[in-house]
């Protein structure tokens, strides 16, 4: 049973489950409208943690870290999808918490997840659940309602649970590649996916408050690589308006169906013949967010802190078209942060910041690895075509692939 929501004011103590970049950037923004900030993660150099008034240490479902974090703040939030749903849930008995623990674990399982965009209305791709190998011989050889994993084929067998940033996925093209996929994946219970044409990647970040209000960010243009977002590109008519209209009311759908509370981010395919259909969801804010710290007049992170507290939710205005690139541990040398007190091996920060409407993020990992998430850097310009221009100059210099 979840605790009566009660309304915050600058001055409370907000508690965040996760520590990773997402969480600092959060507590950064609470601090700056004047929260206290507790997280909760056990590794002792979290991002998040490191700049936090307080860090727990502990594991997440850890009942004496929980306690001490129902103790020490007001209300709380995750910063990651993974998460266990049954902390937040007993959270819940004692402090106000958003999102609550159903809407995350609907995010945490790709079966929940399907069955609510189906409920919801909103077109998905033909999949198939498959959770034992029993049931994957069985549905090669028959009819699983009105589809096959035949006529799946080729297709993306991805993990049920515990997959992010293109991790627990495999392709497949014949049934032999499925069973052996299914094998790879360690038999755990897995969701089929038809691979369709796709034209293009689209996102929507909606905030839902207390109160049913509902705003929400622009849509956001997301180029992948190895299945890690690589550049968002934001500005008026980066969509079709049309699908741009379907895709914020798609998302702001699945958000009222869920009584969602907090940011969520929903992922979407355009197809080449130019129809819509949802990925999945992100229930925090998202790395496709993370332009609207420089870009808008309210960021994500500010939007998740206004729905936690029950303070008012106005609609986000972009006031500079802007291109994100995600910085990985790539563009790093294979050294440990801080092992080159010359900084000589680093990339090239300055001659990256001495583009026009050049802004860095950091996020204090002490170790570069390849494709691991380091920092972003967010261009800003006038007009979409400058913002272009300069994200291709700093993507030079830092030894980004050209887009």
């Amino acid at each position: 049973m979840s605790v009566a929501f009660k309304p915050l004011a600058p001055g409370a103590t907000l508690g965040v489950l996760g520590g990773g970049q997402l969480g600092r950037m959060w507590v950064h923004a609470a601090q700056s409208m004047g929260f206290q900030t507790v997280v909760l993660d056990p590794d002792p150099q979290s991002p998040a943690g490191l700049v936090s008034h307080q860090h727990i240490q502990t594991d997440y479902l850890d009942p004496a870290g929980l306690q001490q974090m129902a103790a020490a703040c007001q209300a709380a939030t995750t910063e990651f999808e993974n998460v266990p749903a049954d902390a937040l849930a007993q959270l819940a008995e004692k402090i106000q918490v958003a999102p609550n623990a159903h809407a995350v674990a609907v995010a945490q399982d790709r079966r929940l997840e399907k069955t609510h965009f189906v409920k919801c209305g909103v077109p998905v791709a033909p999949f198939a659940v498959i959770a034992s190998s029993v049931e994957l011989e069985a549905v090669l050889k028959q009819n699983l309602g009105k589809t096959n994993a035949v006529s799946l084929l080729p297709g993306i067998l991805k993990t049920a649970r515990m997959g992010y940033d293109g991790k627990g996925q495999v392709r497949v093209r014949n049934p032999q590649e499925l069973l052996d996929a299914f094998k790879q994946l360690g038999g755990v219970p897995c969701v089929l996916e038809k691979m369709l044409p796709l034209k293009a990647e689209y996102s929507v970040i909606v905030a839902r408050g207390h109160d049913g209000a509902i705003v929400h960010l622009p849509i956001q243009h997301n180029v992948h690589r190895d299945g890690i977002l690589a550049m968002t590109q934001v500005w008026p008519g980066v969509c079709d308006s049309a699908l741009e209209i379907q895709a914020i009311n798609a998302a702001k759908s699945i958000a009222q169906e869920l009584q969602y509370i907090g940011v969520l981010c929903v992922e979407f395919f355009v197809l080449e013949d130019n129809t819509l259909v949802v990925n999945e969801i992100a229930p925090r804010p998202h790395n496709s967010g993370h332009y609207s710290l420089d870009a808008c007049d309210v960021s994500q992170f500010e939007l998740q802190l206004r729905c936690m507290g029950g303070l008012p939710l106005t609609q986000p205005r972009q006031h500079s078209p802007a291109v994100m690139l995600n910085l990985l541990g790539d563009i790093w040398p294979a050294i440990k942060l801080g092992s080159d007190p010359n900084f000589s091996n680093l990339p090239q920060w300055g001659k990256v910041l001495t583009l026009p409407g050049v802004h860095l993020h950091l996020y204090g990992k002490s170790e570069a690895r390849k494709g691991r998430k380091m920092g972003h850097l967010t261009i800003t310009a006038s007009t979409a075509d400058q913002a272009r221009a300069v994200a291709k100059q700093a993507a030079t210099i830092l030894g980004i692939a050209a887009f």
